[in-house]
């Protein structure tokens, strides 16, 4: 599968220039194969991103912006939504590939469904519901054992303290 990134290389708007950079750059960086598409260059191309992006992430006036992101002929989203998805380590899930062996999002991946907008399924988000809390719970109950040995040892300092002062009494009269 081959991720195509519909750029326009020779752009006036310097936001879109640095949004176009931010995902080559991205993708260049974790090794991810990718293709661009100069839809400023070559009208094919123009065309065929703007009758592939779905209508409810055209724009207002029905043209949408570069980079617009696709994996084959699926799309996978507009730099938005790229960014959301780096921001919460599903980069994998949202080009539509598998995440390498060692990632963040392994994890992520293994733990939900390969449903749309990363949702899981009725069962499935129990688990993930249930997990999450076990692990909340495990991390409160390590933090209330932190605490309590805290106390402890502070009662065992003090109690040494008294011990002290009450022998340096006793040596005093």
């Amino acid at each position: 599968m081959v991720i195509k990134v519909f750029v326009a290389t020779s752009s006036g708007s310097t936001a879109i220039k640095k949004k176009q950079q931010e995902v080559v750059g991205f993708l260049e960086a974790n090794k991810i194969d990718f293709k661009e598409m100069d839809i400023a260059g070559d009208e094919d191309n123009r065309k065929w991103m703007r009758e592939n992006v779905p209508g409810e992430k055209k724009p207002q006036n029905g043209i949408p912006l570069p980079p617009q992101i696709f994996n084959e002929e699926t799309y996978c989203g507009d730099f938005e939504s790229f960014f959301s998805a780096k921001e919460e380590n599903i980069i994998y899930s949202f080009l539509g590939l598998a995440p390498p062996p060692g990632s963040k999002e392994v994890k992520t991946a293994e733990e939900t469904s390969n449903l749309p907008n990363g949702e899981v399924s009725g069962e499935e988000h129990k688990d993930v519901e249930e997990t999450e809390k076990s692990e909340q719970n495990e991390e409160n109950e390590a933090h209330a054992e932190d605490n309590v040995d805290a106390v402890a040892n502070s009662i065992e300092v003090l109690s040494e303290e008294q011990q002290e002062e009450e022998e340096e009494e006793e040596e005093e009269s």
